[in-house]
Formats: C-alpha cells, structure tokens, sequence
C-alpha cells in the first residue's frame, strides 16, 4: 500500500493564526480568565486540549450577566458582526481579535459597498459562522446564496447596486455556478473572488489526489464545511471516500485492498491527528512483497518499543570507543543500550500525563504497561549490574545517571508553580538527553582508562551528544503544534521552528568541522572521517523534517534514529578498512 499525504493538509493561515494568538494569551500567565467566542476551531479534540489549558469556548454571551474581572474574549478566524462585538464590550471583556485577516478582508469590502448602498450577496452557508459575522456587516441590505436557485428568488434589486462576495471556504464550482447566475439576472453586478487562496489550492489538490490513488481519507472535524467539502470533492470523482475525525475510526475500515491511499485533512484538523492516521495506516500496509512487509513491520515494532533507540545507543557506544582509541568492549555497548532502553521507557511513562496527545507509541505502551515497566526496571538493574563488573568508576558514573534522571522527573517546588522540576525548564530535554546519552556511550569507556581528560574523549562526548541533540530537537519541530496545544516548552516552542533549525544547522556544521579536524590534529583515530556519513545524513534529514514529506510519524522518527546505526556502520567500514589496508 503506498500512502500519499496531501501538502495542504491541516491549519491553513487562518486557524494557525487564532490557535497561536489564544496560545499567547494562554502563555502570559495574566490571571484573568480566557473565553473564545463560540470553539475557536471546527475541531473537537483540539478545542477539548484547548479547555485543559483553561481556555473555555462559549455558545452565547447570554451566559454572563457581566464578564469576570480581567476576562478576555477572543474572536475565532470567523469573525463576528459589528453588533457581536458591541455586545462583547457591552458585557466588559477585553477583545482578542483573531479573525482571519481573509475574512477580515471580505468584511471590509462588505462594509464599504454597504454604506455605497449596494445589496450585497453572499454565496456561502446559511449556518455557517462566517456568513452569520459577513451578513451582520451588510445591515439589512444582506442576502444569503446558497445555490444558483436562490439568485432567482431574490427581489428586484437595481442592478447598478449589487455586491457579490464568497464565503472564504465555499466551494469554487458552486461559486462560479452562483456568480453566472448572478449575472444572467444583474449584468452590472460587482462580483469580487473572496475564496480564500488556501481553500482553492486544497480543492484542486484534492480532485488530483483522488484521480491518481485508490481512495481517500479525509481528516477533519465533521462540523467543518471546509472539511466536508473536501469528502464532497473526493466522492465527486468517483472514488471510496472516508471522512474521520480521528485514527480510532480506521479500525473499522477495510483499507487493505486498495494499493494507494490518498490523505488530506481540514482547515481546522491539527498536525498531531494527521499523524495519528499516516501512523495507523503505515501499520496496515498491503499483502504486496511480503518480506519487506515483514521487516518492515518488525522495524516499526522496534521504533515504536523504543528497541530502535537501544540499537542505536549500542552503535554509539561501539563508535565512540574506536574514535578514542578504545578497545572494543561488549560489555559496556550492552551497557549503554540497556540503559537507554530504560531510561526512554521510564521517562515515557513518567511523562504521560503531561504528554495528553496520544503518540504512535502510547496504544502499545498503555496495552503492555507492566511489561513495559518491569523490562525497562530489569534494563536498568543489569545495566548498573555490568558496571559495576568493569569497574567503580563506571558503576558510579551510571549511578549518577540514574539518580539525576530520577530527579529531573521529580517535583520539587509545590504545585502553582510555573517550574515544579527540572524537566519543565524550557528546552532541558533537548540539553539532558544529550548528555545522558553521551556520559552512557562516551564517557563509560573512557572512566576505567584513567581517567585522564584528553581531547579524544572530549571529540566522542560531543559527537554523541551533538548527534542526539540534532535528533531530539528535530523530533521536536516535528511535534511543535502539539507541543504548544497542551503546554509543553520544548526548544521550537520556545524560539520558533526557523530559528531551531538553524541552530541544527549550525551544530551540524561544527560536527562536521570537528570530525574533519580531529585525526590530523592528533586528538582521534581516523575513524573520525567514516564518521561524517553521519553529518551527511543528518543533512538529508533536514530534508525530511517538515511532516509535508508525506511520510508518517513512525517511519520519520525511524529515520531520525538510524543516523545512529549509520554511526556503527561508519565505524566497522572503518574497522574493515584499516584491516586491509593498514591504519
């Protein structure tokens, strides 16, 4: 089965726009209380995590006889009408404004042509929010076209005065069909495009996605019209169409028999349950080669088990041996991947309720808990267990470990606090990780050999640690709307996707330039060199990054780790070439 994922799927500007704006607001920490003026967004688990946040939707204003002290109502992409928004300040709320600046833009042309004079048509629907704040900006001069039909039962208008405007979402077909109307029946009319550029790119995309696959899945809250007219436009071209609002619904669909898949998603459908649904159907893939199907899905097993991370460390570790000059020890590769494998584990299941957005790996992690746990408990054991065999200092090195993971998890300042433990510090995984990663497969080797600090061990510190740090920040862009959705500041929250990938872009660099250097200038072996496929494939990955790839959240976080595998690799070629032909 192959898996294609539409390039406009998700937030267009619009919706990015006003989730950002309630999420700014979110983050002041002001103390009064924030309403939206009806769900911010047309979807349902998104506006449930947004009310976890404490930002509450309201269905009308009747519910407050006076709004309480310092609370602020934002107004969604939608927008609302004039008499709307008096009525907001009537009842003493401090307006956010976070209509889309598309509606924006038909509300101003409606209200300049309104006060000309002019009768003005809008083509859209009836009950949709959009047309209910345009109608409120047309006065009393306002109609609503929802099909050709309804230009023939309009009034005698003059025909030198007539507007016509679109719902920012509707339909292009519908629009043209209403517009010819339109000017059969008033020649003079001014007729302005007012769908929106997003909506139009979405529907052409769609009826090319549905004309080169099998079916389609459409994602999206079933209350969205923009979503529903993108299941409309897929069934149009004769193809099995499935709108869902989450990867659950999968389940009882057949989608096996169908060797290409087609995916898109609504306006209002956010990134994280995108993902959910490319992850569900990489997990279904078709009967067709069936040995790749099976490796296939043992490596996916292993990626989302964690397993895959444990590999990774043991080739880590085994690279930054030969980059000190190190003889290989077995032991303490098994070290290094076991105690990865349980630190991810353990970390994972201590985190899960600030992680309140289901992951690919959470289903299994929750089905299997104990035998998660009590593995990852074992891991840990006999990982502190072969330390202490090679020696003090790596026992006490991994108990350190251990016991400063154990504290960056635990709350130490009471609740209220913005900062309760190490763990909330914006952008600390990013850095712990890292250096967890590379004392496990850097430095527990060098220990026992001294220690003496050299330039060797501090070259395999932070090559390891520039590695994981590159991988996890990555993961982090990947996440960052779900991240800023239930709170969690991780390093892209914090300074923005642009500037996080520049920063890994310039880590990059220095790895680069760091391995480049290292041999001639004596401080490593020549297995520095074999090391830079690493960077080379850490480059790819930037390639890879933005999720517009089309390729799930499972596989991308599989490629992510196998730079790490690459790191082994890199290091037995190495290993090979120096055997045959010399060092």
């Amino acid at each position: 089965m192959g898996i294609k994922l539409a390039k406009t799927a998700g937030f267009c500007m619009g919706v990015k726009r006003a989730v950002d704006v309630v999420l700014d607001l979110a983050g002041k920490k002001n103390g009064g209380p924030i309403y939206t003026y009806g769900p911010l967004i047309h979807n349902p688990q998104t506006v449930e995590l947004l009310r976890k946040r404490g930002i509450i939707p309201v269905r009308s204003l009747d519910e407050f006889d006076q709004a309480p002290p310092g609370a602020a109502m934002v107004i969604r992409a939608h927008g609302i009408s004039l008499a709307e928004r008096r009525k907001i300040r009537e009842k003493g709320f401090r307006i956010i404004d976070a209509t889309c600046p598309k509606v924006a833009h038909v509300q101003a042309i409606i209200r300049k042509h309104a006060a000309k004079g002019f009768i003005i048509l809008i083509v859209g629907d009836w009950e949709h929010p959009e047309v209910n704040g345009l109608l409120g900006f047309a006065g009393e001069s306002g109609f609503v076209l929802g099909d050709p039909g309804d230009v023939d039962r309009l009034p005698d208008l003059p025909n030198d005065k007539v507007c016509v405007v679109a719902q920012t979402t509707q339909s292009l077909e519908e629009y043209a069909a209403v517009v010819r109307r339109v000017r059969e029946r008033f020649p003079e009319a001014v007729v302005f495009d007012t769908i929106c550029d997003s909506t139009e790119t979405r529907q052409t995309e769609i009826k090319a996605l549905a004309a080169e696959t099998d079916a389609v899945v459409i994602i999206g809250g079933r209350n969205s019209a923009n979503t529903r007219r993108l299941a409309e436009l897929a069934k149009l071209q004769g193809k099995p169409t499935y709108h869902i609002e989450a990867s659950d619904e999968l389940q009882a669909i057949e989608v096996e028999p169908y060797r290409r898949i087609g995916v898109s998603a609504g306006a209002s459908t956010p990134n994280w349950i995108i993902d959910r649904v490319m992850d569900h159907l990489t997990g279904r893939m078709g009967k067709r080669g069936e040995l790749f199907r099976h490796l296939f899905k043992i490596w996916v097993f292993a990626v989302r088990t964690d397993l895959y991370s444990a590999g990774g460390a043991g080739c880590l570790s085994f690279a930054a041996m030969l980059l000190q000059g190190l003889p290989v020890n077995p032991l303490l590769i098994l070290t290094a991947s076991l105690y990865v494998y349980a630190m991810h584990v353990l970390n994972r299941f201590s985190n899960r309720k600030a992680s309140s957005i289901s992951s690919f790996r959470k289903e299994s992690y929750l089905l299997h808990e104990k035998i998660y746990v009590t593995l990852a408990l074992l891991s840990m054991i006999t990982s502190l267990g072969i330390s202490l065999v090679a020696g003090p200092g790596s026992f006490v090195l991994l108990f350190i470990l251990s016991l400063a993971g154990f504290l960056y998890n635990t709350p130490i300042l009471p609740d209220g606090w913005r900062f309760q433990s190490l763990k909330d510090l914006p952008g600390s995984k990013n850095i712990s990780t890292a250096v967890a990663w590379a004392s496990v497969t850097a430095l527990l080797p060098w220990i026992e050999t001294g220690p003496r600090l050299t330039p060797a061990v501090l070259t395999a510190f932070f090559f390891v640690a520039g590695l994981v740090f590159i991988r996890s920040a990555l993961s982090d862009i990947l996440d960052i709307q779900s991240d800023r959705l239930i709170g969690r500041e991780t390093l892209p929250v914090l300074i923005g996707e642009q500037k996080t990938l520049m920063l890994l872009e310039g880590v990059s660099v220095l790895l680069f330039a760091l391995l480049l250097a290292a041999h001639p200038v004596g401080w490593t072996t020549s297995v520095s060199y074999f090391l830079l496929i690493c960077v080379f494939y850490i480059w790819i990955c930037f390639k890879l990054y933005d999720r517009r790839s089309g390729i799930s959240g499972v596989v991308l976080e599989g490629l992510l780790e196998s730079m790490y595998f690459i790191a082994g690799v890199g290091a037995v070629l190495w290993l090979w070439a120096t055997g045959v032909f010399g060092a």
